[in-house]
């Protein structure tokens, strides 16, 4: 197409908290690929990690542009693509796995071993690989916006995330508790209580949990830092036995814990919050053996949940546009970042050209 630029602007992250915005080439699709005209990209907990790291062990390595979350229109089309056209609305998961390896074959995507990444969302202009279009890429139900669309991928962790509570052994009402009231943790909160569950949220910040609140938690706890806030937690269920399911939406070795500690005999803990390399927590053998406890590692998201995000975003019941606080343009991606890390805005979307909403 005449009308593409030869480059673009994007925010390139060349180290620890160190991000500069850059007039870069435009790549053309080769064999099998697409180029995505970025419309929306929002930040997430994991774009705060690599900007304060300045890398990921798994995604990315500086300097490069980097963002993951986003949505769309394909500008243009490479040889053999036949799926989309220009102009189609999209939007691409951050992954793509092999569909050949073990875990692929048991529907176990997510641990696929060879799992290739995605980043670069922060910029006008993607490129996007062939295995990314014949397995990541999904067009946008009518009338869902590109904000809203580029919240597929936390979503679809998410939907991963409630299918491995193994909630059809419980009842419908279910009471669970969620630690932890950012995006991830809030996100549970409206996907559970669309199901019919109670949802406690326990969180620090009571801003956050008074958004909770509107997307369905039936309760709300203000605790403090640092852990020790299981009994508080157990206080707040029928006859203070504690809950059937706990998910950690935290990360926070000592959260983990509280989590644990707030089950009743037969519950199930989702540990869906990624501590720090090299962590650990005590673990008291008694009680996970006797009171049959189940704890659970959980991590991305597989095709399918991408599909499920994508139908759910949909909904207009479903409020996710209460996670969206802010909407920049590529030159305030730091400043974005930054005010994640001040607990100011919950998510914040990144777009090209900005109008209405702002920082």
């Amino acid at each position: 197409m005449s009308d593409i630029p030869r480059t673009m602007r994007g925010a390139m992250l060349l180290g620890a908290e160190q991000i500069e915005i850059r007039e870069v080439p435009v790549r053309r699709p080769g064999q099998g690929e697409l180029l995505l005209q970025v419309q929306a990209a929002t930040t997430c907990g994991t774009d705060v990690k690599v900007f304060r790291l300045g890398g990921h062990p798994r995604m990315l390595k500086v300097p490069t542009l980097f963002g993951h979350e986003m949505a769309g229109t394909v500008a243009e089309v490479g040889h053999g693509v036949t799926q989309f056209r220009s102009g189609d609305a999209v939007v691409v998961a951050n992954s793509a796995p092999c569909g050949g390896c073990p875990a692929c074959r048991l529907n176990r995507e997510n641990l696929c071993e060879d799992l290739h990444y995605l980043n670069g969302a922060f910029a006008e202009y993607l490129l996007v690989p062939a295995r990314f279009v014949a397995r990541s890429t999904h067009a946008l139900p009518a009338g869902l916006s590109f904000s809203r669309a580029a919240l597929t991928e936390p979503l679809a962790c998410v939907l991963h995330g409630i299918a491995a509570c193994e909630l059809e052994k419980f009842e419908r009402n279910t009471e669970i508790v969620v630690y932890g009231a950012g995006p991830i943790g809030l996100l549970f909160v409206a996907a559970l209580a669309m199901r019919g569950h109670q949802v406690l949220l326990a969180d620090p910040n009571p801003t956050r949990l008074a958004i909770g609140k509107l997307l369905g938690a039936s309760a709300t706890l203000e605790i403090t830092r640092g852990g020790g806030q299981a009994e508080r937690v157990k206080q707040l269920t029928k006859g203070g036995h504690g809950v059937y399911v706990a998910i950690d939406c935290t990360g926070v070795p000592e959260v983990w814990n509280d989590a644990i500690e707030s089950l009743r005999p037969g519950g199930l803990v989702n540990l869906f919050g990624g501590c720090a390399p090299g962590t650990t927590i005590e673990l008291d053998t008694h009680r996970v053996h006797y009171n049959e406890l189940t704890l659970k590692g959980v991590y991305h998201h597989r095709p399918a949940t991408i599909r499920a995000a994508l139908t759910l975003l949909g909904e207009p019941a479903f409020r996710a546009d209460l996670l969206l606080s802010a909407q920049v343009p590529i030159e305030g991606v730091e400043g974005a970042l930054r005010s994640m890390m001040r607990k100011e805005n919950l998510k914040v979307v990144i777009c090209a050209e900005t109008q209405g909403m702002t920082m």
